[in-house]
């Protein structure tokens, strides 16, 4: 870790090396990966030899990437399910895999992922990067609320948590009230959680009569969902906790793609020593334009056990190729994972996600959890949004803030809402990611 004045990086020379530098890197990195590919690798070797590529030579420039097709999940999973349980794209034989994940199964059947010693590395050595963006190093003492399960989830932070010198304190298999217990025993400095299950421990310590602004912490950082950059969320976060809100991102798939720093609040930085990143129209897969909104595809540099090219992550994000205060050269996805694209709901028409909606709702500090039901009745599809306030508001505030809730949704997204309030802990809570979205069709 290396500090310079008021700013510290993990790897300053990599981290703020020119666009050039970091261009030719890459470039270095996925012909050396392309090698391996077409001669290890039975499902990419077919694919890059259908493309017309039989040498890595072959790609002079990065721009020569997009001569290869896209990956899709549907693809892997077909290929796990056709070659179980890991499919073939395992570039070496299975001595030299270390780690098996899995997907949460969120958008489809779950994928098994392998990773090896040096995949295991970088993914660490991304997190670091990350944490000392974040001001978090030695003498910090991080609790991971999160179960470890088969999920990607934290277990890079875990490490890398560990690579800056932090103190790294378990919270798996235990219930919230023992978290948050064990949390302020070890005078944790840090959580490391969902958005969603950050909010749920803030709801569990009202309700036993715990400060959490007095426990110490003084960052959180999230995963797993994109509710960290929700504005509204971030602020409830940090409002309740009384500490900074960090959002990152990444997938099982991917890996760690990035990591938001303290200069710029609800950007997210790209790990572009380690991934190619392209932008693309999601209906008709051409690049989007500079600045232009459009869905996020990967390729990882950094693990060539078991690749992703050109990997459809069906986020959504805007990139920001502009310099940073905090002298990062990696440029940015602006308000992180905007949304999904299979997310996308029509409602009479208009067009919404449902993190659009939970930006409204995150604005309302009286409303516990919700979910969103869209109802499809004569053709027309409806939006009901189920609230559940908080305990200690009686029956007419209720009325008043279902009444407000519907107003909010009209004026910022031109939609008619029904919105129901339920009874106390009658939706259901989450700790890994949230699926507020029904859909009744």
């Amino acid at each position: 870790m290396i500090g310079t004045g008021t700013r510290a990086y993990f790897d300053r020379e990599t981290e703020t090396a020119a666009a050039d530098m970091l261009a030719a890197l890459r470039l270095r990195k996925l012909r050396a990966g392309l090698v391996l590919l077409l001669q290890r690798n039975p499902f990419y070797g077919a694919r890059l030899r259908a493309a017309g590529l039989r040498d890595a030579r072959d790609v002079g420039s990065l721009d020569d990437l997009a001569r290869l097709p896209f990956t899709t999940k549907s693809e892997f999973a077909a290929d796990q399910e056709a070659a179980p349980p890991f499919g073939t794209n395992l570039t070496y034989p299975p001595s030299e895999y270390r780690r098996v994940l899995r997907t949460s199964g969120t958008t489809g059947r779950p994928l098994f992922w392998l990773e090896t010693e040096e995949s295991l590395r970088t993914n660490a050595r991304e997190w670091a990067s990350g944490l000392v963006a974040q001001g978090i190093g030695p003498g910090d003492r991080i609790f991971f609320a999160f179960s470890f399960g088969p999920f990607m989830a934290f277990w890079g932070a875990w490490e890398g948590a560990r690579l800056v010198g932090a103190l790294t304190i378990s919270g798996g298999s235990q219930q919230s009230l023992d978290r948050l217990r064990l949390l302020a025993q070890c005078g944790a400095t840090v959580l490391a959680s969902t958005p969603t299950y950050a909010l749920r421990l803030a709801e569990v310590a009202a309700e036993n009569g715990i400060d959490l602004r007095a426990l110490g912490v003084r960052a959180t950082v999230h995963g797993g969902e994109p509710g960290a950059s929700i504005p509204a969320t971030k602020r409830r976060i940090e409002d309740l906790w009384g500490a900074r809100c960090f959002d990152t991102c990444g997938l099982t798939e991917g890996g760690h793609l990035g990591f938001e720093c303290l200069e710029a609040p609800g950007d997210v930085h790209l790990h572009e020593d380690d991934y190619v990143v392209e932008v693309i129209d999601p209906t008709t897969g051409r690049a989007a334009r500079p600045g232009e909104r459009g869905e996020l595809v990967v390729t990882n540099l950094e693990r060539w056990g078991m690749p992703a090219l050109r990997y459809r992550t069906r986020d959504l994000v805007e990139i920001v190729d502009q310099p940073c205060d905090c002298g990062r050269t990696f440029r940015r996805l602006r308000g992180g994972i905007i949304g999904r694209a299979d997310d996308m709901i029509t409602v009479r028409g208009v067009n919404v996600f449902p993190s659009a909606i939970e930006a409204i709702v995150r604005r309302h500090p009286a409303i516990a959890e919700f979910v969103i039901d869209v109802h499809r009745r004569r053709e027309m599809r409806e939006l009901e949004l189920r609230i559940e306030p908080v305990p200690a508001l009686d029956a007419g505030a209720v009325t008043e803030l279902a009444r407000q809730l519907e107003q909010d949704v009209h004026t910022d997204l031109g939609l008619r809402a029904t919105v129901t309030a339920v009874a106390p802990g009658a939706l259901p809570r989450f700790e890994l990611k949230a699926r507020r979205l029904v859909v009744h069709d």
